[in-house]
């Protein structure tokens, strides 16, 4: 009996040589450019290699970014926008067109690997656009074929959302919703073609929705004496991200495809954000993404419990900040790097460079819930026009958000657009802020723990 386990390891070990060959454990980079103050593509491309990036990621097929990253040795994944898939599924002229555009000016000389259609489309597009997702992805597919690209994977990336169940991991499984009509044919196309799920994975996200019962240390792959068991396998988690990873495993098996590898499209851990979001600070960004790299460069590959010794491709997200992301503080705020070049703090993604190298951490201050008050105000600096604009839209949310900045009310004085907009973006934030309602308003508006107010006129504020 004994022998007949040993065979089949035998065979896993391998073709997992055979693979670790082709498939570099080593991560890359996801290189966003929603931002008005970033180096030009030839200086980003200088700064991916200087943090020793086996690939890198791009949101687009930019022109200028798919030049600059001529003859180099970056294998390079490029995107179809959410915008246009309809036309891709629809009409495989369209399609054709795209890739004869957008790919074949720069293969191979560009080494473009991964072609992804569209981003998240499940979280963040209507369910108009889901039924035409793994068409897209099948005409584009045909047109890389007919034009004699072979070698380009297909895929899509997929946010966690994308599960219905996922504790414990073995009761991962995909929305009722998507997993017939979308996750199937999907599933059947990567196993076809031999592509990978491109998973984008955030344990920040999931610690900060509920920081009380999710160890932090177990969030950032720090825990020493914290495990998870899964009653339904029994296996044992050490870290978030291993069980985040496996429920989607789990969730491919249970639609009868447990074979099909997972590449993770982005992860990351945001090094600063906003008054009221625990945990992103610098020590928490370096902390996680160091140990990231940790775990997918360690020789042999150690996997996850559910794939123990299975090669993690991966990128991490992001290259900068980007000033011009919407959305929480966070979203801008997740880069390895400032948009001037310099590092936000040191990383080596080759994993070969000892952590006693890199310089000291600050210590992280907002690891606990912020206590108190915080107020919405406009940003100085800031287009005076735009500024009215917004101003214009809080004040016409109802709900009498602006009354007192109204001629003769009790904060109309001073007659001042920076002050009229401050308090109408404290108003607002104040009163639909448990609806959605966010302090950002275009990157107009920054939230502040120092009261505003003045004299009689009393800002509103929320209290945490």
């Amino acid at each position: 009996m004994a022998m007949l386990l040993i065979i089949p390891l035998l065979v896993y070990s391998m073709l997992f040589t055979i693979s670790s060959a082709v498939f570099s454990p080593q991560p890359g980079i996801c290189y966003g450019q929603l931002g008005n103050n970033l180096p030009p593509p030839r200086k980003s491309v200088a700064l991916i290699k200087s943090l020793k990036a086996k690939r890198v990621k791009i949101y687009d097929a930019t022109p200028a970014i798919l030049h600059a990253l001529r003859n180099t040795t970056l294998q390079v994944s490029i995107m179809v926008p959410n915008q246009i898939i309809f036309n891709v599924s629809t009409n495989k002229t369209f399609s054709d067109e795209w890739v004869r555009n957008n790919v074949v000016p720069f293969y191979p000389h560009t080494l473009i690997r991964y072609l992804l259609v569209g981003n998240e489309v499940i979280s963040s597009t209507n369910n108009d656009t889901w039924q035409h997702l793994v068409p897209a992805m099948r005409n584009v597919k045909r047109s890389l074929r007919s034009l004699g690209i072979n070698k380009v994977k297909v895929g899509t990336p997929s946010a966690m959302d994308v599960l219905e169940s996922s504790f414990p991991p073995s009761n991962g499984a995909f929305r009722k919703d998507i997993a017939g009509p979308i996750m199937k044919p999907m599933l059947k196309f990567l196993d076809r073609t031999k592509s990978f799920f491109f998973l984008d994975v955030y344990p920040f996200f999931a610690w900060a929705s509920d920081p009380t019962d999710i160890n932090l240390q177990y969030a950032l792959f720090e825990s020493k004496n914290i495990t998870v068991n899964d009653s339904g396998t029994g296996l044992v988690y050490t870290n978030l991200f291993d069980q985040m990873v496996d429920a989607v495993y789990f969730g491919m098996k249970r639609l009868g495809y447990p074979k099909i590898r997972i590449f993770i499209a982005e992860t990351g851990w945001p090094n600063n954000g906003d008054i009221d979001q625990i945990g992103a600070n610098v020590y928490n960004a370096a902390t996680y993404n160091r140990n990231f790299v940790k775990k997918v460069t360690t020789k042999p590959p150690v996997g996850t419990p559910a794939r123990p010794g299975s090669i993690l491709p991966s990128f991490i997200f992001s290259l900068y900040n980007e000033n011009q992301k919407p959305g929480l503080g966070t979203e801008r705020h997740f880069g390895l790097l400032y948009p001037n070049g310099s590092k936000v703090y040191d990383i080596d993604l080759s994993g070969k460079t000892p952590e006693s190298e890199f310089r000291a951490l600050p210590a992280p201050d907002n690891n606990t819930p912020y206590k108190g008050k915080i107020w919405c105000v406009a940003a100085r600096g800031t287009n005076k026009t735009a500024v009215a604009s917004a101003l214009s839209y809080a004040c016409s949310q109802g709900n009498n958000t602006c009354d007192p900045i109204r001629p003769g009310g009790g904060c109309f004085k001073p007659d001042s657009l920076y002050w009229h907009a401050s308090y109408a973006f404290s108003s607002y934030w104040a009163q639909f802020r448990k609806s959605g309602g966010t302090c950002y308003f275009d990157g107009l508006a920054t939230q502040t723990a120092k009261d505003p107010s003045y004299g009689s006129c009393k800002f509103p504020s929320v209290t945490l």
